[in-house]
């Protein structure tokens, strides 16, 4: 602490007072700061977003990543408001579908080899160029195909979901992965929740191509901001993809069956709820009704991202006994059952994501993780075009309540996949 009184110095034998005058001493040290509070107290989400530029990048991650639920509802609202025809825009948005089966690795590989910015913010705009031509070849009643041209360019569009990921993995430590994952699935089941419903409301609310450019600003939005964020990007391998070793194909094909039959779950539950509600009458609550169940997975994945994991064999055992609820429900013909039993189905979907997203980070060669979950999200994606179909076929031949079978049996073949092939993955140690 400073001195209160003036110094004492002794000349001779005579004590004197003297003023205080400059000395080589060191200065006194400053108060300590107050301590920050314990970093326990902030619990495990508030530690994910204490590091620099985390917070940044998750609200341009967000921004992106809406858009991804929006895109398809405004298609077809928009393709089949202005054309008339729910084939023509199905089919449209189908051929979106299969070229981001194709295109999405590549772009997830030259992401590895470049880096993040340096690539998606290209192939973003890409992506925003190919909407934009979407909404005048719509509106200038341009032919058929160019429709199918205009949609198949938004597959360059990055995998935002993926690259987040891959930032928290170079960012944390393994030990903090399991939370930031479940923070990931969160974040997409809220995106595909409000993604829809806001798309419908916009093409209804002000004009039929509205949604499309919204999601089309957002995109482009979202992705600079997050890119913007450069401290917390993962380094670019520099190498091209063969100097990296064997394709990630080969090291998560034994999971890529297991995510494949995942995704077929979701989009059969998705069309037999539609079509189950249509037949009762309550088509215009289906919106309402699907948000729950996406509700149920996003509190649940926030929920467990606080807890120990799980193997993912149990939480596809949970899983796979959830998707009996609808199917039961649905028999008693009434909504409240039918609600109840899609919201409880949600809650077991998020851990059995986060568990497989969380194999495929660890069963992924270093260097290839952005290739790795683009090759996860488009056997997820593939699944879902299956499961839609698969349950669209139920529906017209065998009544919307046996449709519900679709999706329970589904689980039952992802918990068999995932006990006949867990011998075969190979976990990548932390260090190598």
């Amino acid at each position: 602490m400073p001195q209160e009184s003036p110094l004492m110095a002794v000349t001779g034998s005579t004590l004197v007072l003297a003023a205080p005058a400059p000395s080589p001493a060191p200065a006194p040290a400053p108060a300590p700061a107050p301590a920050p509070a314990p970093a326990r107290a902030r619990g495990p989400y508030g530690r994910l977003f204490t590091r620099p530029g985390t917070r940044g990048f998750t609200a341009g991650n967000l921004l992106a990543r809406l858009p991804m639920g929006m895109f398809g509802v405004s298609a077809v609202m928009m393709i089949a408001g202005q054309r008339g025809s729910y084939a023509l825009a199905g089919a449209v948005t189908a051929t979106g579908l299969a070229a981001t089966a194709l295109v999405a690795p590549w772009t997830a590989r030259l992401v590895d080899r470049h880096g993040q910015a340096r690539v998606a913010v290209p192939a973003t705009v890409i992506a925003v160029l190919g909407s934009l031509s979407l909404v005048l070849c719509v509106r200038t009643q341009a032919p058929a195909w160019t429709l199918f041209a205009s949609y198949a360019a938004t597959a360059t569009t990055p995998n935002i979901g993926g690259m987040s990921r891959a930032r928290w993995t170079h960012l944390l430590p393994r030990s903090e992965h399991h939370t930031a994952m479940s923070f990931e699935q969160a974040a997409d089941e809220l995106c595909f929740m409000l993604g829809p419903v806001l798309a419908a409301f916009l093409c209804t609310a002000a004009f039929p191509e509205a949604g499309t450019l919204a999601g089309a600003a957002l995109l482009l939005t979202g992705m600079l901001v997050f890119t913007a964020h450069r401290a917390t990007e993962p380094p670019a391998t520099g190498a091209p993809a063969a100097a990296l070793g064997p394709s990630p194909l080969r090291a998560l094909l034994p999971l890529l069956g297991l995510l494949l039959a995942t995704g077929a779950v979701f989009g059969s539950m998705e069309v037999a709820s539609i079509a189950h509600l249509a037949a009762l009458g309550l088509g215009g609550t289906s919106g309402p009704v699907l948000a729950l169940q996406a509700a149920g997975s996003c509190a649940a994945g926030l929920v467990y991202g606080t807890r120990r994991p799980r193997s993912l064999r149990t939480c596809l055992l949970a899983l796979a006994a959830a998707m009996a609820l609808p199917w039961a429900a649905a028999a008693t013909g009434s909504l409240a059952p039918l609600a109840g039993a899609l919201l409880l189905a949600g809650m077991a979907t998020a851990p059995v994501m986060v568990g497989a997203m969380a194999l495929v980070q660890r069963a992924t060669p270093p260097g290839r993780l952005n290739e790795g979950m683009s090759l996860a999200v488009t056997a997820i994606m593939a699944g879902i075009a299956a499961g839609s179909a698969g349950a669209g076929q139920a529906v017209d031949r065998l009544g919307s309540t046996t449709a519900y079978a679709l999706p329970a049996a589904a689980a039952l073949l992802a918990l068999t996949l995932s006990i006949a092939t867990s011998r075969f993955i190979r976990i990548v140690p932390a260090g190598e």
